[in-house]
């Protein structure tokens, strides 16, 4: 496994939490924002919803990256 390779998944991994929907999944399930907003941001679970909204609000680089990733797959083969 290479460098490209673990780049590749960690893209894939944020594009995943990227599309999370909050009122569909997330908020059934007690993983809302408006929840950990009470101070504890502190646990792993407040580090989770912090990290899945982080990658929500950063849609349009995750598209830019996904659009490069794409190109150099086609090129390289």
């Amino acid at each position: 496994m290479g460098l490209w390779t673990l780049l590749e998944g960690f893209l894939l991994l944020a594009n995943a939490l990227a599309i999370l929907n909050e009122d569909r999944f997330l908020a059934p399930r007690g993983w809302s924002f408006a929840e950990v907003s009470g101070g504890r941001t502190k646990s792993l679970k407040g580090q989770l919803i912090g990290l899945i909204y982080a990658t929500q609000y950063l849609r349009l680089p995750l598209i830019v990256l996904n659009a490069i990733t794409i190109v150099v797959k086609l090129v390289s083969g």
